[in-house]
């Protein structure tokens, strides 16, 4: 266990650093955010032809409400705190690989619906938007994040020799 927690915590400190560095948060994290706006508006533009996305900005036609993606609400942290996990716990690279991308995939998709929600809530009523934007969606993106951690756990527990851990 302490093992676990040792590599977590070197890893989340190494990638948080390295998130925080201007040139990543400027050629990856920032066109990264603007990927997921565009994503919600193709989504919801289908039903809602009102909607356009800019930069990392999704808004109801010009003059309308609009959200800007910013930092902590793109899932770079929760996908930062997945991976240590992943990453810390004593599998195969194989098996870490898939964990990694399936898990990146799960919260990507939980954070699209909670910025499409937010975006709604946002045009609908100002207050519910705060209350959900900084607390019911944070709680749920990290729940997303435990529950694939959880379930490579149990993905790992039925695989042959499960009892003898794979060297880190």
């Amino acid at each position: 266990m302490t093992r676990f927690v040792v590599i977590f915590l070197l890893v989340l400190v190494c990638l948080f650093t390295l998130e925080m560095q201007t040139g990543v948060q400027r050629e990856v994290i920032e066109p990264f955010t603007a990927v997921l706006a565009s994503i919600s508006a193709a989504i919801i533009q289908p039903f809602d032809d009102s909607v356009l996305s800019y930069g990392k900005v999704l808004q109801f036609t010009p003059g309308g409400f609009a959200v800007s993606i910013e930092a902590g609400c793109n899932g770079v942290e929760a996908s930062i705190v997945l991976i240590a996990a992943i990453l810390a716990y004593p599998a195969s690279w194989r098996a870490r690989g898939a964990a990694i991308a399936v898990g990146l995939l799960a919260v990507q998709f939980m954070n699209i619906l909670r910025i499409i929600s937010l975006f709604y809530l946002g045009n609908w009523n100002l207050e519910v938007f705060t209350w959900v934007h900084l607390y019911l969606w944070p709680a749920l993106i990290m729940l997303d994040v435990l529950v694939v951690f959880i379930v490579f756990l149990r993905y790992l527990s039925r695989q042959p020799g499960a009892s003898r851990h794979a060297a880190a």
